[in-house]
């Protein structure tokens, strides 16, 4: 915070100004009061800004759109002035660090952080996105780290669904290096363009620096289009997600609903300390599917994979599993029995073991039972472990609850 300027106001509209928060293209925000001792973040847009007759038109469909978020981790929006020499509006106070400030500080999060942080976010994106608002400037220094949970906060640029440019009224729409490509071509502005901004932001709290460099807004700019970011340092668990919110075609992002639940489990199972043991080939296959035009194929591949470790029943003269070197059942996988395996006879199975109670099950039938049932590999299929399950089941019901109170709370204030 910083003290008033001379030329800063003291009072504005029925709050009282404090201390300076920050400048930005549009204006300057203020720590302010109400007569009840309520703290706001309260911004005041440029003189210059607030002679232009579009722009006031602008930022009146901006406020009106503010109005209809409810819930979500936003900055509620307390009361507004359009008609006022330079127009003005106050939202509900975040105390705490920006996402920025805490990672340049302390430096880069974990990946249980970065996962919870996000999940939270895109759940907070949802309740946006509904209300047909799209951010258009999501970064870090835009999220504010609260106790209660992370907020967006600086609605200064949002714009209704549908809406497009890179500029407006001489100013720059968005910042190098967190806008999405349509956003650089002066295309349309979906909530998919909030997603790559989202992306860029949790590759931003994993490495403490932008995933397309550093460089003047040209290049910055050049490398959202034409370049793949530099994930180096993101970590394994949630380098394929970043990845694909930060694809060029914004059909191929994930949705932030599919972003929040696949974020909720990536924050449960890294605050168990359980980390992905799988190839990266399988992990980056895992984490396409919250991608937007693939979310319907995903479906399949997933019911692929389930059954893929089961033998399919096969026919006559198949399926004959080798066991311990002899096993046979109708369910049985493995390889076909060669011509040298022949079912042992009575006479040479009573032989070996008279009616002794270690006596294995040989091929076909003996004393009318079937062999047990085998893999492919001649091993019984193994069993989830009910511990670890009912572990997993507990986590996701934990975190899925502290999630629901912390938006509760959120709306009441």
């Amino acid at each position: 915070m910083m003290r008033l300027r001379r030329e800063d106001p003291r009072v504005v509209g029925s709050f009282r100004l404090h201390r300076r928060l920050g400048a930005g293209g549009m204006g300057v925000v203020y720590l302010g009061s109400d007569r009840r001792g309520q703290r706001v973040a309260l911004k005041v847009i440029r003189p210059d800004l607030a002679e232009d007759q579009e722009f006031r038109s602008r930022f009146a469909r901006e406020v009106s759109a503010a109005r209809r978020i409810r819930g979500g981790c936003t900055a509620r929006l307390v009361a507004a002035d359009l008609d006022a020499e330079r127009p003005w509006f106050a939202t509900q106070y975040v105390p705490g660090p920006s996402l920025h400030d805490k990672v340049a500080e302390e430096g880069p999060l974990t990946a249980a952080q970065i996962a919870a942080i996000g999940a939270a976010l895109s759940e907070g994106l949802v309740a946006v996105h509904e209300a047909g608002v799209v951010h258009r400037d999501l970064k870090p220094s835009n999220i504010l780290l609260s106790p209660k949970g992370p907020r967006i906060i600086d609605f200064g640029i949002a714009w209704a669904t549908g809406a497009s440019t890179l500029t407006h009224v001489g100013t720059a729409v968005g910042s190098p290096g967190f806008l999405a490509p349509e956003q650089v071509r002066g295309a349309a502005v979906t909530p998919a363009t909030d997603v790559f901004a989202l992306g860029a932001t949790l590759a931003y709290a994993a490495t403490a620096d932008s995933p397309f460099g550093h460089g003047s807004s040209e290049v910055m700019l050049y490398r959202v289009v034409h370049e793949e970011p530099h994930l180096v340092g993101v970590p394994d668990a949630l380098a394929p997600l970043v990845q694909a919110c930060l694809a060029k075609d914004p059909e191929d992002r994930p949705s932030t609903l599919q972003l929040s639940m696949r974020l909720k489990e990536i924050a449960a199972r890294e605050a168990q300390g359980l980390s992905d043991g799988r190839p990266p080939a399988q992990r980056a296959r895992g984490a396409e599917r919250p991608t937007g035009r693939l979310a319907d194929a995903y479906a399949d591949q997933r019911t692929e994979r389930r059954t893929g470790g089961t033998p399919a029943p096969q026919g006559p003269g198949q399926g004959q599993g080798q066991g311990h070197g002899q096993g046979q059942g109708p369910h049985s996988g493995g390889h076909p029995r060669s011509s040298s395996s022949r079912p042992s006879s009575p006479r040479s199975s009573s032989s070996r073991n008279p009616g002794g109670p270690s006596s294995r099950p040989t091929g076909g039938r003996t004393g009318g039972r079937q062999a047990p049932r085998t893999t492919g590999a001649g091993r019984r299929p193994s069993r989830p472990d009910p511990r670890l399950m009912r572990q997993r089941l507990i986590v996701f019901v934990v975190v899925t609850l502290i999630v629901a109170l912390g938006i509760a709370a959120a709306q009441k204030f």
